[in-house]
This record gives C-alpha cells, structure tokens and sequence, in this order.
C-alpha cells in the first residue's frame, strides 16, 4: 500500500511539473517571432509597431547629408504649358507658376553610379532624364530603375549633334530615331525633347513635332560640381525654373561623384526656399 502511495506521489509531481513547464513556454516569445497568444488567437493589430513616415523621410535624407525638402504642392488641374492641336511645338525654360518649386532635369546618361539610383530611391526628389542613345548605349538597363522609380524619360537625339547645322530631315532622323530606340527599350515614347547644348531653329520645332514630341525644353539655371550657373544677372532661382544638370562622374566632377553634386544641387534649392515638383506634372 505505502509502495501504491509513493507511486501515485511521484506520477502527480512529474505531471504537474511538465505541465508548468509547458505554461512557462506558451508566455515566452519565439525568436525572430510573435509571442503565442491565449488559445491560439492572432495578436492584435494594435500590437504591430508602426513607422513613423516623417522620421523615415529625415533618416533617408539624413543618410545623404541632407535635411528633407519640402513637399511639393499638388499640380495644378490643368497644365499651364499645353501645346494646341496642330500647333507649333512650344519652347520653354520655365514654367508660369507662382508656387516656389523648380523642376530638376538631367541630360546624357554616360555616368551610371549605382549609388545614384540608390539616392534617388532615398529622396524620391523628382527628376526628369534627358537621354542620347550614343551615351545609354552600352547599360541601357541602368535607367530602368530609375523609370520604375516614376522619373521622367525624355528624348535628346541619338547622337548628341548640333541640330542647327543639320537638315530638317537630318533632325527628324535623329529625334525620331531616338523615339523609337527609347520606346523600345523602356515600354513608352517621351513627350518631351531637350536638343543638345540648347541648340534649334524652325526645323528642330517641325521635326520634334512630326516624332509626336509636346515641348522642346531648355533651362534658367545650370548645375555644376558644387555652384550653378544663372542666366540672370542677379543670380537667383525664380519660380518654375527649369534647372539642367548631367549623368556625371569623378572624371568630370574633379573627384567627385554624381551623388555628391545632386547634393549640393538640392542644397542650393533648399537654401533658396524651393522644393522640387515633377516638370511631366506641368509640360
């Protein structure tokens, strides 16, 4: 009988104590996962931390050594520069707005930093990209990022001539051929067209309409390795200014690196009260 007890004894102890042992693992949380919860229940939603966007946005911009511009205001219901039906394609350095925004172009493509593509993910600061096939040719790839990204594809030429000094045909061949070449590669035509070095006439404007282009635009202010260059003479940017910078690299930039002038870039912007918009939202 005493022999029946002390058996009856020990089972209970074993019993009870697996049974805290297992209590003891249900409130432990599981590494790299959620604690369980009562009866299998999924945890509430409340339970998840949430980012905050705003200090998302200072720590990307943190990253680059920079404070985070402003928001842009919305685009206006109708684009204040259209080009009529049948009408001649219009040309424009800026954009008629009273709203502090200046929109960021970039021309060429021969520089491909990888890092660039990383910034502008970053920053998700709008730019529009004026590409030469002679220049893209060798990764065109490397735009695709940044076309998903939502940045502008615009067109200017196959091979980078001084359209003056060609025919009206010679033009169209080198405007449309690049029409083709970038909808090829890329799933759409641009609308807009920069002709190299700033340089058209009449014929430039007949050819960039028979391509089915809707402005050929051109610039105020022009960025360099850490200064921009300004048509005016007192050396400010003024609202909608269209500003040109180009894919360049250290060879150019004297040691430094196409996210290094896109800073200092921004920096200037930011310094003068702007902030950038998207120039596809206005043109």
């Amino acid at each position: 009988m005493k022999k029946t007890i002390a058996l009856w004894a020990a089972l209970t102890a074993v019993a009870l104590f697996a049974t805290g042992c297992t209590a003891a693992s249900a409130d432990t949380e599981t590494p790299g996962g959620p604690a369980a919860t009562p009866s299998g229940a999924a945890p509430s939603a409340g339970a998840k931390k949430t980012e905050d966007p705003a200090a998302a946005r200072a720590a990307a911009y943190r990253k680059w050594g920079l404070k985070p511009l402003a928001a842009p205001p919305a685009p206006p219901s109708t684009k204040p520069v259209t080009r009529p039906a049948g009408g001649p394609v219009p040309v424009v350095s800026d954009i008629p707005t009273t709203e502090k925004i200046v929109f960021i172009t970039i021309d060429d493509g021969a520089e491909k930093d990888p890092e660039f593509v990383t910034m502008m993910r970053d920053l998700k600061v709008p730019v529009t990209m004026f590409l030469t096939d002679s220049a893209i040719r060798n990764d065109r790839g490397y735009f695709t990022p940044l076309i998903a990204q939502g940045h502008g594809l615009a067109n200017h030429t196959l091979t980078h001539p001084n359209l003056r000094t060609l025919t009206q045909e010679a033009q169209r061949r080198e405007i449309c051929g690049q029409q083709d070449k970038l909808a090829a590669e890329y799933g759409k035509r641009p609308r807009l067209f920069r002709p190299p070095y700033g340089n058209w006439n009449e014929g430039t404007r007949a050819a960039a309409a028979e391509c089915g282009l809707d402005a050929i635009v051109l610039w105020r202010e022009s960025m360099q390795i850490k200064d921009m260059q300004y048509q005016r003479p007192d050396r400010k940017l003024r609202p909608g200014d269209i500003i040109l910078a180009h894919f360049r690299g250290p060879s150019e930039l004297k040691g430094r690196t196409m996210t290094q002038m896109t800073a200092n870039l921004l920096r200037h912007i930011q310094e003068q009260g702007f902030t950038v918009a998207r120039l596809e939202d206005y043109l």
